[in-house]
């Protein structure tokens, strides 16, 4: 062993990048205001937790785990340790060799939770370590107290469990760490749990006439998960409403609420809304994983060429750049990851947003709210009050919020925005018709961008393959474009439900307004005159951005075409 010819402060220095003057540092630190060395090294960026652990491993003579793996950890050894103490601690067991039980451990010099771990499962401890967020991801996968299938919760429900379902309810800290057993409240925690695990970005909970039909949607994609007894409809829907603070006795009118959680260690935002229908209220779940690290432009599917330009237009300090497309296209994504990366403490940025959905540091953000009349145009105008540069507006909804967002365009802000219209060219006849005066539209706004979102091909079951004429034909590709590239499709696996797909990414297509566009915008030209002068000045349609990305394999000619089938004709 190490421990005995060196300490911790030399073989820091010796195993990994750390310098005497960050190590002097953090140990003054740790001298002044207490607390533990790996996490001021980590705070300061001086070392990672994995190069600290590793090199502690090799002083105290113990494995250090790179990675945990939750199938081989055994069950019985999870049933006797309480979730709280093994995510307070940062422990958790791995395996048991007779007499001896592997516990891995983030911090092996604290050896009083492994002392009690020995006492609890009455076992000797060996300690191996591993990092904090590969113990903590870890321990969610394996506590799953939802891992019972929604159906076999189902088998269980009877009329007698259904009683007493209406009174208030606190929610836990976390959902995997609930004790109540109650059938409903266990039903609804494990559709959120595997909403959350199959990466659903809603939950639709619809009533019919002799039963329910609950659906993730997965990928921009609707996937029947159950179908619950029609007996259970009105529990499961006064549960949800619970949750989300709705009056439960109130069946006959549309209401909106909001549910906060945790799940699996994530903050999870819930937006709820309820509708009732013929058969009963209908139920509509909008995830939001608050938790979710924000994407950059190239992440989500900026490439090349349109990337730079995309880089050039963030970094202008004046004029409008519109996103446009249908709901659910990923606008505000683009927006988020624009504003992310022009973000910095010489920035004054402010966004107005119906919700606002991510926190981004550093960002005021307002919520529009209009139940005390904070509209989108009335924040709007409080915001030119409070001397920024940089405005976000979530969307651009009426003549007033265009209004006022071209005012700030041309008194020296960037303001970025949405429309719901179907491709670039059309953001500008819709201006038009919400009155806007050409020669302003063509003085303010310097690109439009429309998106649509594209399922990814499943890494882990794609096979390649050749498309037919046919097919080749309803993206304009020729032959001759494939030398050397292979097209590839998705089987279907366990791991993208057999669909194929797993993840999104966006195709894009930018209009620069250029001189020639903008003599078309002042002369109120139709968009279809305004997107074949586009196309001829270098802009590549959506089906164009998505036939790339075909030819990168990166997603499917069928998955291109559902997405832009609206360009048909053009």
């Amino acid at each position: 062993m190490e421990q005995g010819k060196s300490s911790i402060p030399e073989i820091l220095l010796r195993e990994t990048p750390l310098t005497e003057a960050e190590l002097t540092e953090a140990l003054e630190i740790q001298k002044e205001k207490s607390g533990k060395l790996k996490e001021i090294l980590v705070r300061l960026n001086y070392l990672k937790e994995e190069d600290f652990l590793k090199a502690l491993s090799k002083w105290l003579g113990i494995p250090y785990l790179a990675e945990l793996s939750p199938i081989e950890i055994a069950p019985e050894l999870i049933a006797k340790v309480p979730i709280n103490f093994a995510k307070k601690y940062e422990v958790l067991p791995l395996s048991k060799d007779g007499e001896e039980v592997t516990v891995a451990t983030s911090d092996p010099m604290n050896t009083f939770p492994l002392d009690d771990l020995s006492l609890l499962l009455k076992c000797r401890v060996q300690a191996v370590a591993a990092t904090s967020q590969q113990i903590l991801t870890t321990i969610n996968q394996v506590y799953d107290r939802a891992s019972d299938s929604a159906e076999r919760m189902m088998d269980d429900l009877n009329e007698q469990s259904l009683d007493g379902m209406a009174g208030v309810l606190e929610e836990p800290e976390d959902l995997l760490d609930v004790t109540d057993e109650a059938p409903i409240i266990k039903l609804v925690n494990s559709l959120l749990f595997r909403a959350v695990k199959e990466r659903a970005s809603d939950i639709h909970i619809e009533p019919f006439e002799k039963d329910l039909s609950v659906r993730f949607r997965v990928d921009g994609v609707l996937h029947e998960v159950i179908r619950p007894p029609k007996r259970i409809q009105s529990s499961i829907t006064s549960r949800v409403k619970i949750m989300g603070g709705l009056n439960i006795a109130e069946k006959r009118l549309p209401q909106d609420g909001r549910i906060r959680l945790k799940i699996a260690g994530k903050d999870i935002d819930i937006r709820l809304s309820t509708v009732p229908t013929s058969f009963g209220e209908r139920v509509v779940m909008r995830l939001l994983d608050r938790s979710s690290i924000l994407l950059g432009l190239d992440d989500i599917g900026f490439l090349g060429d349109k990337l730079e330009r995309m880089e050039r237009l963030i970094r202008r300090s004046n004029g409008i750049i519109l996103v446009t497309g249908p709901t659910g296209s990923g606008k505000t994504t683009t927006l988020y990851a624009a504003l992310s990366r022009i973000n910095s403490p010489d920035k004054n940025i402010i966004t107005i947003e119906d919700p606002v959905e991510y926190q981004l540091k550093g960002i005021g953000q307002i919520h529009v709210n209009p139940k005390i009349d904070l509209t989108f145009a009335n924040g709007l105008r409080s915001i030119l009050r409070q001397d920024p540069d940089v405005i976000m507006v979530g969307e651009i909804r009426d003549t007033e919020t265009a209004g006022i967002a071209i005012h700030a365009s041309l008194t020296g802000h960037l303001v970025l925005s949405t429309l719901h219209t179907n491709d670039a060219p059309g953001a500008i006849t819709r201006l038009i018709d919400m009155k806007i005066e050409p020669f302003l539209i063509s003085s303010s706004v310097v690109a439009i961008i429309a998106q649509r979102l594209v399922r990814l091909i499943c890494p882990d079951c794609r096979e390649e393959f050749t498309p037919t004429k046919a097919e080749l034909s309803e993206l304009s590709l020729k032959r001759e474009e494939l030398e050397g590239k292979a097209i590839f499709r998705g089987k279907g696996c366990s791991d993208c439900m057999g669909t194929g797909y797993r993840g999104r990414t966006g195709i894009y297509e930018l209009l620069l307004v250029d001189d020639r566009i903008r003599s078309l915008i002042l002369k109120n030209s139709d968009s279809n005159t305004i997107k074949r002068e586009a196309i001829k000045r270098g802009m590549h349609t959506l089906r164009i951005d998505g036939s790339r990305k075909v030819i990168e394999g990166i997603t499917t000619i069928e998955e291109v075409l559902r997405v832009t089938q609206e360009e048909i004709g053009d």
